[in-house]
């Protein structure tokens, strides 16, 4: 039996090192659950809308990451932490440490945090388990890891601690959406274990006072769903896909993907109407989605109904209530579902995810291949990126550069090693 979780854990540093920016993390278990670090990625503006056709590239591809599948991740300055998931062939029934693994965005490295020592049985417990399905966002110098599920519970050179949280806390689920907005968490959707049911609630954590509310929103709300995208952008939370069920909140294998866009402004906490749009990306649930420059962008996911995944990426503008398929120059990834997205300045680092087997083509829900690959997406490369990219696709001769740009152009090249074997999966 597959369950989620419900309350809550700190942990103190997650830097390996000296050099890295000093950052905490918190774990809400539960597997309502939290965790924590510093942001020093800047970002600048995109340019017209022209210069984004001209600019936006795939400009990384790299093999042998963590094979992970619907895990959670963040940026803390140029390094992406990435928190548990799903890969075939693991055992998700015997309890154990969540996993961390930490991306190097400056020398395209992965490497893998050490387990926490727990000193004892009494703070093993306080140490966050492994699990698939969770969120993770970013609160200052603060990380918070909440929801989740493993196939026992359910849905490091830090410490962890369990800080106390008062309110009314939200009920274990995975397939949730976390995003921030201040100092607060609003947590939407997803399925609850305890009711069986999609959820379509607004749960809202003020992590100075670490206080659960439920939201008492007005207006007509998005619909109960799962595995959805929730992304800030003001003070508005714009909704995205997700799978619900075509008769109500209880799931009858008659799954809809809805794929009309859903507000709700955190200011008057109201459900906005929102006018209809003539083009339209497909419905799709465990895709990605983020903001850059006041716009949304989605890629991926799956549409069960359709029997496809994705690989396209989309903008959506909220001036003009519009949406617009974007064709990135260089090879991107091959069409999935369930990987992470997380923006480092201008460059959104992809990675992990699964996919239909080769043979099997673009669909089959239950003939899956695990992924350890990553992608970066840079929104404005600089002309020195431009060039080191001309080098690697023309194979010119390196050994009149400097070796700085040769040490580079080796880190763009060079696949990690810390894959799993790859095993078929059936989720």
């Amino acid at each position: 039996m597959n369950s989620p979780s419900r309350s809550v854990h700190v942990c103190g540093h997650i830097s390996l090192r000296p050099c890295v920016s000093s950052s905490s993390s918190v774990f809400l278990d539960g597997i309502s659950d939290v965790i924590i670090g510093r942001r020093d990625g800047l970002r600048s503006n995109s340019g017209e809308e022209v210069a984004e056709r001209v600019m936006l590239r795939w400009t990384v591809h790299l093999e042998g990451g963590p094979r992970r599948v619907n895990h959670a991740a963040v940026a803390v300055g140029h390094k992406v932490y990435s928190f548990g998931g799903y890969c075939s062939g693991e055992d998700y029934e015997t309890l154990r440490q969540i996993d961390v693994h930490v991306f190097n965005t400056v020398s395209l490295r992965w490497t893998k945090l050490p387990p926490v020592r727990t000193g004892g049985r009494e703070h093993a417990q306080e140490v966050p388990y492994m699990r698939y399905g969770h969120t993770a966002v970013l609160v200052d110098d603060i990380v918070y890891i909440w929801g989740g599920r493993n196939d026992t519970e359910g849905a490091y050179n830090h410490r962890w601690f369990t800080p106390k949280i008062s309110g009314t806390v939200p009920g274990a689920r995975d397939g949730h959406s976390a995003c921030i907005l201040g100092k607060s968490m609003y947590i939407f959707g997803g399925y609850e274990q305890l009711a069986d049911c999609f959820s379509n609630d607004i749960h809202k954590l003020d992590t100075a006072s670490m206080c659960w509310s439920l939201v008492n929103a007005r207006g007509t709300p998005a619909r109960w769903r799962d595995f959805h995208s929730a992304t800030v952008i003001g003070s508005k939370m714009f909704v995205f896909g997700g799978r619900a069920d075509r008769f109500g909140p209880f799931h009858s294998n008659n799954e809809i993907y809805c794929n009309k866009i859903k507000i709700f402004d955190t200011e008057t906490n109201c459900w906005l109407n929102t006018p209809s749009t003539q083009l339209l990306p497909e419905g799709r649930r465990s895709h990605s989605a983020f903001a850059y420059n006041g716009e949304l962008y989605i890629f991926g996911g799956y549409n069960a109904r359709l029997d496809r995944h994705f690989n396209d990426l989309w903008k959506f503008n909220p001036e003009a209530f519009s949406w617009k398929k974007v064709e990135p120059k260089g090879k991107g990834p091959c069409p999935r579902r369930r990987q992470c997205c997380c923006m480092v300045g201008d460059r959104i680092i992809l990675f992990g995810g699964t996919s239909p087997c080769p043979e099997q083509g673009m669909g089959d829900e239950f003939n899956l291949m695990d992924h350890s690959d990553l992608y970066i997406l840079d929104f404005s490369p600089n002309l020195k990126t431009l060039c080191k990219l001309a080098v690697i696709q023309y194979s010119l001769e390196q050994s009149g550069l400097p070796h700085d740009i040769r040490w580079e152009l080796t880190a763009m090249t060079t696949n990690s090693t810390i894959s799993r074997p790859i095993f078929s999966s059936h989720g």
